[in-house]
């Protein structure tokens, strides 16, 4: 199901920077994968966290009653979103970095040097130095990388079914490649990893944004998000299944908390933090029904309101893929373009799907000449750098251009990016 030009409308005013950049200018933000806006729902009930329970929790007073309520509302919120067991499955941190860097810690205690972990050839850096980081140390024989068909972007699943053996303790996978829109087919890949008595994680950061995620459904032992990259703030959070957030034992203080959630969080939360992500929520909860007044309830109702919110905006994301890659009108689509090179799947996975993100290069321009022009003469804000990921450097290429949609995004911005690009393309034939 599509968005109605009156929803988008709607949807669009929830942005506050959906329409003009912070100097007024009217421009399209195709920088997505970088951070997307923030949602007027999320930054007024962050604000208001931060009046109104600035006290640490664990006493009687208001404000640190309503910091630890806030905390926890936060932390049902993900849990409802990820379709997870409970609000004790819900771990904060500063970064996903940070967080699988705790993780990689956590399991490394039961290794004896002599294990294998598996990760696939377009991960992102902070899915890799945390598991390299072992190698190092000896902790492990090797990190492998499973790989991916350069020319389709897909992932090659019989090398992955090959890497993975009885010596594999951990996989951990992008859902979708943060460079290429490539998405991971994750049930099958977490089957294939359990199978072979490996820990399953799953880097949720790129794809949270752009359809339903159901840790359950995957039947992964951990993932990881990112709010800056889900229509909130920095800060980010990791789903453990309930037994191994008692079993691991991660980096902590002596007199911090032993069991559940908080034993895995360093310092102080940020009880504002938590209110941002649930003001993200609300709002992709009132998705799924915009003339409703009454936001569902926490728990299962709220549960299938987000999951019947992703699938509208996987379905409206779908239409853009369709205009950027096969063109609209005289306007050409990214694969048909002569001199625009186009890293990652040229068409839509039947199975997956693929998420609106858009990797590539013009010939006859530099990347950051490119970014520049785009965003100068067009009012098109894109990106040209590495993106942290291992994928530019599999192209034998320092950085790429891309650009990256979500929900809030037009039919007109993407028609303006393919306008842009078919016209530089012209000028130098």
């Amino acid at each position: 199901m599509s968005f109605d030009p009156k929803l988008l409308r709607r949807i669009r005013r929830e942005f506050p920077m959906a329409e003009h950049d912070p100097s007024g200018r009217k421009r399209a933000f195709l920088d997505n994968g970088a951070g997307t806006l923030v949602t007027r729902k999320s930054a007024e009930a962050e604000a208001k966290a931060r009046l109104d329970w600035s006290a640490n929790v664990g006493n009687y007073f208001p404000e640190s009653q309503g910091a630890g309520q806030t905390i926890l509302e936060g932390r049902r919120a993900v849990a409802d979103f990820l379709r997870a067991e409970g609000p004790e499955t819900i771990i904060s941190g500063e970064s996903c970095t940070s967080l699988l860097f705790e993780l990689s810690y956590a399991l490394s205690r039961g290794l004896t040097g002599k294990e294998s972990i598996v990760v696939t050839g377009f991960e992102h850096y902070a899915n890799i130095n945390p598991w390299a980081e072992l190698g190092g140390m000896g902790m492990i024989e090797q990190l492998k990388f499973a790989r991916f068909d350069v020319n389709s972007g897909y992932l090659d699943m019989e090398d992955y079914k090959q890497l993975v053996d009885k010596n594999t303790k951990v996989v951990s996978v992008a859902a979708a490649s943060n460079v290429l829109g490539t998405r991971c087919h994750l049930t099958e890949m977490c089957k294939i990893a359990h199978d072979a008595g490996a820990y399953f994680l799953v880097d949720a950061v790129h794809h949270a944004a752009h359809g339903p995620t159901d840790v359950k459904k995957i039947g992964c032992d951990a993932l990881v998000f990112s709010g800056y990259k889900l229509f909130s703030r920095h800060g980010s959070f990791m789903y453990l299944t309930p037994e191994l957030v008692e079993k691991l034992h991660p980096y902590k203080v002596d007199s911090s908390p032993k069991h559940g959630p908080e034993k895995w969080e360093m310092g102080t939360r940020d009880q504002a933090m938590f209110a941002a992500i649930r003001g993200a929520m609300d709002y992709i909860a009132w998705l799924s029904n915009p003339s409703s007044r009454t936001p569902p309830k926490p728990g299962q109702q709220r549960s299938s309101k987000l999951k019947q919110a992703m699938e509208r905006i996987e379905a409206y994301e779908k239409d853009l893929t369709r205009i950027v890659l096969d063109g609209y009108g005289r306007l050409m689509g990214l694969r048909y373009i002569p001199s625009l090179t186009l890293f990652g799947p040229n068409e839509i996975d039947k199975k997956v799907g693929r998420d609106p993100t858009f990797a590539f290069k013009l010939a006859g321009y530099g990347d950051h000449e490119l970014s520049k022009i785009l965003w100068d003469k067009y009012g098109l804000a894109v990106g040209a750098e590495d993106y942290y990921s291992r994928v530019p450097a599999q192209y034998n290429a320092k950085t790429m251009v891309r650009a990256t949609f979500v929900h809030y995004n037009t039919k007109d911005e993407a028609q303006a990016l393919l306008r842009a690009l078919n016209e530089l393309s012209e000028k130098k034939k």
